[in-house]
C-alpha cells in the first residue's frame, strides 16, 4: 500500500485535470465531493513523533484540519477536532479515524468566528486532554466577490473574524497553557502572496496570519514556543466549491500551478507534522509554501 514515503511522480500522483462544478451549500461536505479528496485516510502511516501530544485542531472536520488531523493522531497525539455544526457528519468520521488510531478525539462543534467559541476551544482542550501543547489553526472562511463594491461588510468583518481574530483569541488563551516545547502552527495561504482580484479579504487575512505568527514567534521563543506557518497552495477541499471559487472555475482549478493540478489535504499534512514535532526545534517564524511549485518570496 502506498503511504507518504512512497517514491512517486508527484505530476501523476493525484488527480491531473480541473474538477467539474459541483456547487454546495457553505460550509460544504467533503464526503459529497467529486473525486473524493484524499486526507491521508489510507495513506498517511506515522512514526510516533507526537506520542503523547495534545493538540486542537480547527476546521478539523474536513480538508486541511480534516488531514492535519489524521496525522497528528497516527503520530500519538490525542485531538479536539473543532468545526462547524453544519460539518457534523464529515467530523463524526475524522473522530472514527482517530480512534481507530489509538489516540482519544473530542469533538467540538462551534463557529470560532465568535470569541467565546474560540477562547473555549482551549479551555475544552486542557479540560479534556490534561493540558495543550500543539495548536493547528486551520479553519478559514473564503468567498469570492468579483467586485470590491460587492464585498460587504459582514462578509469582510466576518472573513476576518474567522481567519485573522481567532487565531489571536485561540492563542492568548492558550498561552499561560502551553509549556516549555509547545507549538502553534498557523494556515496562511499563497493568495499572501499572489492574490487573486476576487478575494480580496481572504487574501488580506492570509497575509496577515504569515505576519501575524511572525511576530508571535518572536515573541514566544523565549517561552521555549515555537510559532510557525504553513502556506499551502490550490488544495481539493469543500471550500472552493461552496463559494470559495466560482463554478466556472473548477475546470481549470490547480492546472496552472508547475505541478499542473490541485494539491490534496494529504500532502498538506506531513508539513503540519514537521512543525509539530520536535524534529523542527531550530524552525521558529517559517512560513513552509505546500504550494505545487508556485513561487513566492
Amino acid at each position: 500500500m502506498r503511504t507518504q514515503f512512497t517514491f512517486t511522480d508527484p505530476v501523476s500522483l493525484y488527480h491531473a485535470e480541473g474538477f467539474e462544478p459541483q456547487p454546495q451549500e457553505g460550509p460544504g461536505l467533503a464526503g459529497q465531493l467529486s473525486p473524493e479528496p484524499d486526507h491521508g485516510e489510507e495513506t498517511y502511516r506515522g512514526t510516533g513523533r507526537l506520542e503523547g501530544r495534545r493538540a486542537l485542531v480547527t476546521g478539523a472536520d474536513s480538508g486541511i484540519g480534516r488531514a492535519a488531523a489524521i496525522a497528528f493522531a497516527r503520530e500519538g497525539a490525542d485531538v479536539v477536532l473543532s468545526y462547524l455544526p453544519g460539518e457534523q457528519a464529515d467530523a463524526n468520521e475524522v473522530e472514527r479515524l482517530v480512534q481507530e488510531a489509538g489516540r482519544k478525539a473530542v469533538l467540538a462543534p462551534g463557529d470560532v468566528s465568535d470569541e467565546q467559541v474560540a477562547r473555549g476551544l482551549v479551555r475544552r482542550t486542557v479540560e479534556e486532554l490534561g493540558g495543550i501543547d500543539l495548536i493547528a489553526v486551520v479553519a478559514g472562511k473564503q468567498q469570492h466577490v468579483e467586485d470590491v463594491t460587492q464585498l460587504s461588510s459582514e462578509q469582510f468583518d466576518e472573513t476576518m473574524r474567522t481567519n485573522l481574530y481567532a487565531l489571536h483569541w485561540i492563542v492568548q488563551e492558550a498561552v499561560p497553557h502551553l509549556p516549555p516545547g509547545s507549538t502553534i502552527i498557523g494556515t496562511s495561504s499563497v493568495q499572501g502572496y499572489q492574490p487573486s482580484p476576487n478575494l480580496v479579504d481572504y487574501a488580506t487575512t492570509k497575509a496577515g496570519i504569515t505576519t501575524m505568527c511572525k511576530a508571535l514567534a518572536q515573541q514566544l521563543a523565549p517561552k521555549g514556543i515555537r510559532v510557525n506557518v504553513v502556506a499551502p497552495g490550490p488544495v481539493w477541499t469543500p471550500l472552493q466549491v461552496s463559494g470559495g471559487q466560482p463554478d466556472d472555475a473548477m475546470p481549470s482549478f490547480g492546472t496552472s500551478t508547475p505541478l499542473g493540478r490541485a494539491g490534496q489535504p494529504a500532502e498538506m499534512a506531513p508539513a503540519y507534522v514537521f512543525l509539530a514535532s520536535p524534529e523542527s526545534s531550530y524552525v521558529v517564524g517559517e512560513v513552509i509554501n505546500v504550494n505545487g511549485g508556485m513561487p513566492v518570496p
